[in-house]
């Protein structure tokens, strides 16, 4: 039998009352005080009534992010089996993620399960898709910043870093560098297309991909934390392999594309990273795709409209 490991989870609500503890963990856990920088709470109307009889109220409270701001509460000491009850409890608007604390260290705790509701400041980094190319308008991106920058003019900003032709290498090693100055509360990643791409001048070589995402997935989540920034993972659109050709020296293939998406979905599942998924907008539909792999204006558009359905 595995031992169980320990686990501390900031709480600014219910889960620091000794009655829902009682309920949750069969005891009270040791708590100490503790506060989070840049956020707020909002209000959540709770309709689940399994939580409504633990916690006898109706209305919860759910973190957002605010600069300047601060959430007083206290880390919770949990085991394995608490953390699980715990997450049992939270509802589904929840979404257990990892922060850092005033102190500096970190611990999990209970977010807003859309990942850029609460957001304000959000830096994107990624590959030509992400950067907008083949749309004048310049793509699902610049989509999501006019609508997110409309909703707070003062607050919300949104900063677009994709570099056309970037692999996920790339990526994981020049974010660092860019986020300091952006003072970003998201970093949200697209890219990887182009690493599980065929290399033509090495048609057979080997293809890590699973461990290839999970290396620099890892060093981007490392990189997120370390500026209290939220990450976000977008997966890979569905390209049409029937009209792929040589996009300097790189070749793609569907099958090499479903087994990116279902890596880095793996990959964000095993620890807390948010996946937005854009595959299903453009599957099937190759006149969204200019070349087979890059959408037009139109499917820039459908993903974007994908996104805003899905809540984000």
């Amino acid at each position: 039998m595995s031992e169980s490991r320990p686990h501390t989870l900031f709480s600014f609500g219910t889960l620091r009352d000794e009655r829902v503890q009682t309920a949750l963990f069969g005891r009270a856990v040791p708590m100490s005080p503790a506060s989070l920088a840049g956020h707020t709470t909002r209000s959540l109307p709770i309709t689940d009534p399994a939580v409504i009889a633990a916690s006898g109220l109706d209305v919860h409270l759910i973190l957002e992010r605010e600069r300047g701001s601060s959430v007083e509460g206290a880390v919770l000491h949990l085991t394995d089996r608490d953390l699980a009850a715990a997450d049992a409890y939270e509802v589904d608007d929840y979404a257990r993620r990892r922060v850092v604390l005033t102190s500096g260290a970190s611990a999990w705790a209970y977010l807003d399960a859309d990942p850029l509701r609460s957001a304000q400041r959000i830096v994107v980094v990624g590959d030509s898709i992400a950067y907008g190319r083949c749309d004048p308008r310049g793509g699902w991106t610049s989509r999501l910043a006019a609508a997110h920058i409309a909703g707070n003019e003062t607050a919300h900003r949104v900063f677009n870093l994709a570099v056309p032709g970037s692999f996920l290498s790339d990526v994981s090693r020049q974010t660092p560098a860019l986020l300091g100055p952006r003072l970003p509360d998201t970093l949200l990643v697209a890219a990887g297309l182009n690493d599980c791409a065929v290399r033509l001048a090495s048609p057979h070589a080997r293809h890590d991909g699973p461990a290839h995402v999970a290396e620099h997935l890892g060093s981007l989540a490392a990189t997120a934390l370390s500026h209290n920034a939220r990450l976000v993972v977008v997966g890979p659109a569905w390209i049409d392999e029937t009209r792929t050709g040589d996009y300097e020296g790189l070749c793609f293939t569907e099958a090499r594309v479903r087994a990116l998406r279902a890596s880095v979905r793996a990959w964000c599942e095993e620890h807390h990273v948010d996946f937005l998924d854009l595959w299903e907008p453009l599957r099937g539909r190759p006149e969204l795709l200019l070349d087979g792999v890059h959408p037009t204006a139109e499917g820039h558009e459908a993903l974007y409209r994908h996104l805003s359905a899905s809540g984000c």
